[in-house]
């Protein structure tokens, strides 16, 4: 799956409610996913990666592990189809000591040493075996997903499924997307082992797709977690860092984040956007078709046998900004690179209104466009 990004789409930053910012809580920052199962050979490489290439190890303030990698040595670029491209990918700025002093301004306070990792090398999570293997025997249930496979609301409901409150494209529209962006509220939903509740961007590219958001729950199949393919271009964002503080219901001191993906013009490549800055990309060969075919926003559940998780805040939607769940500033980019600020043509759906809702409003007054509120209870 791939991703791609251009600053033309990402100039939504710091408008009203909507800003960004990185600290921590119980809610990761998730990149995206393309699942594939792991053998024990994978799992073997995946696990001496950081051993034989990690210039060294560093923390996050709240004691996460990473080991900082060369660029060139970043599991991304094990993939077939990355060995001859290795120097087609070079980042100029990994070099330049004054996108460095930016870099710690913005983003050094995650890190103990207050930088990150050194400039020409990336911070990867370190990952158990354990951890591999238990998340390879239920790939397929933690396997992020979309929408569209469902058309209508699950009044008989399965003990062990994904759930969604969404607003997304609409179905049977013959419309073609190079990009998309949202500003996302942060929450943290109680969850339960192995559960996971998150809430994101959905970017469907044929039969890949690209998910960025925030999840709570400590088995999700994201980022280090599971083979994503993404291309790291920053030496001090790292992928899965803790989010937070969350939201703080009725509170006029709401917590946001930042997203956008982007095709580029030039190579076909997917970007990721996080608070205005490219943080990396998955290359164009990585997809087996160009455009992507739908998007949606909002939130996804997995219950794992257990009585249903909270999504969002964990409260149904009021239609207010400070006590909801919700998605602002959303935009999407068409084929030819027009950018759409209203995004007038979805659909909100909800698999199960009894435990998760989903509401939009087109003209909500405040300077933020088009808003998706969303979120519920659970316990089905």
């Amino acid at each position: 799956m791939k991703l791609s990004f251009s600053r033309m789409l990402f100039f939504l930053l710091g408008y009203i409610l909507c800003f960004s910012n990185i600290a921590s809580f119980n809610n990761h920052f998730v990149d995206a996913e393309t699942l594939q199962n792991f053998t024990l050979f994978d799992m073997e490489k995946q696990l001496k990666v950081g051993d034989e290439h990690a210039a060294k190890i560093i923390k996050t303030t709240h004691g996460d592990t990473y080991e900082c990698m060369d660029f060139y040595k970043q599991p991304a670029f094990d993939h077939l189809t990355m060995r001859d491209h290795l120097l087609h990918y070079k980042i100029s700025s990994l070099n330049n000591s004054r996108t460095r002093k930016i870099n710690d301004k913005n983003f050094g306070f995650i890190w103990e040493n207050g930088v990150g990792c050194t400039i020409g090398t990336i911070p990867i999570q370190r990952v158990t075996k354990d951890k591999l293997l238990r998340l390879n025997s239920y790939s397929n249930k933690f396997k992020p997903h979309g929408s569209w496979n469902f058309t209508y609301n699950q009044y008989i409901v399965h003990s062990d499924q994904h759930h969604y409150a969404v607003a997304r494209t609409k179905r049977g529209e013959k419309k073609s997307y190079t990009g998309a962006s949202m500003v996302i509220s942060v929450h943290d939903p109680e969850v339960r082992y192995p559960q996971f509740s998150s809430a994101r961007m959905h970017f469907q590219i044929g039969d890949d797709f690209i998910q960025v958001g925030w999840t709570a729950g400590k088995n999700e199949c994201y980022n280090s977690m599971c083979p994503a393919g993404i291309i790291l271009v920053r030496s001090d964002i790292p992928l899965g860092v803790l989010r937070g503080p969350p939201g703080v219901r009725g509170s006029k001191q709401v917590s946001y984040d930042t997203y956008g993906l982007l095709k580029d013009k030039v190579n076909g490549n997917w970007w990721l956007e996080f608070g205005g800055i490219q943080i990396g990309f998955w290359p164009a060969n990585r997809f087996q078709q160009s455009l992507a075919n739908s998007i949606e926003w909002g939130g996804e559940v997995y219950s794992a046998s257990l009585p249903g998780p909270r999504m969002g805040n964990g409260y149904f939607p009021l239609l207010d900004p400070y006590y909801d769940a919700h998605v602002c500033n959303i935009t999407t980019v068409d084929e030819n690179f027009n950018i759409d600020r209203m995004v007038k043509n979805i659909e909100t759906f909800s698999d199960n209104n009894r435990s998760y809702k989903v509401n939009e409003d087109l003209d909500s007054g405040l300077p933020v466009g088009h808003i998706i509120y969303f979120g519920g209870p659970g316990k089905m």
